[in-house]
Formats: C-alpha cells, structure tokens, sequence
C-alpha cells in the first residue's frame, strides 16, 4: 500500500501543499516588511536572497509544479472517469513537474554561480 502510486501520489500532494502554505506565511512576512520602513524591508529581502534561500527557491518551483499537475491529474480522473489510466498520468505529471522545474530552476542555480 505504501509504495503505491496513489500513495506516493498522495504523499507528494500534501507534501507541496504545506510547502505552498509555509512560502506564503514567508511571503507575507517579507512583503509585510515594507509597513515597517525600507530599512527592514531592505534587511529581510537580503535575507532571502542568500545561496540557502535559492536553494529553496527551486524547491518551491518543484512543489508548485507538482502540486498544480497533480491537481489537473486529479481532475482528469475525478471528471472524465479514466481511472483506467491512473499510473500513466501519475507518471506524465511527475515527469512535466521535473521538466518544467529543470526549466526554471537552471537559470536560478546558473544565477546563484556567478553570483
């Protein structure tokens, strides 16, 4: 049952959606910085701008990647019926998530090494 697709599937989603809501509590903080005058807001936002945090930064791409593909697999399954082909699009929207986060992660790690 664990290492099923569906679990891992499962797993995976939950995962990213507390990802998701971490980042915008983190989000929040730092836009909510700007309240308290440009030299907080200036402190926080070099704070996220440290190697650890672009790190994280191609983290985050990869869980909203996942997280949005595997709802739009959810929803072919739930509204089409196509249980049928459950693993197949599991695969398809693990792999566009990999892709898409190659795509835009490259340019932040790229960006990160020449500093």
């Amino acid at each position: 049952m664990y290492r099923s697709n569906g679990f891992i599937s499962f797993l995976l989603r939950r995962v990213t959606g507390i990802a998701l809501a971490l980042y915008l509590i983190a989000h929040l903080w730092v836009i909510g910085s700007a309240l308290q005058g440009p030299q907080v807001f200036d402190a926080r936002l070099a704070l996220v701008q440290t190697p650890f945090f672009k790190v994280a930064e191609v983290g985050l791409l990869a869980a909203v990647f996942y997280h949005a593909f595997d709802g739009l697999r959810l929803l072919l399954v739930n509204w089409f019926r196509v249980t049928d082909y459950r693993r197949s699009l599991f695969y398809a929207a693990f792999g566009l998530a990999a892709l898409m986060t190659l795509a835009g992660g490259v340019p932040i790690l790229v960006f990160l090494l020449e500093g």
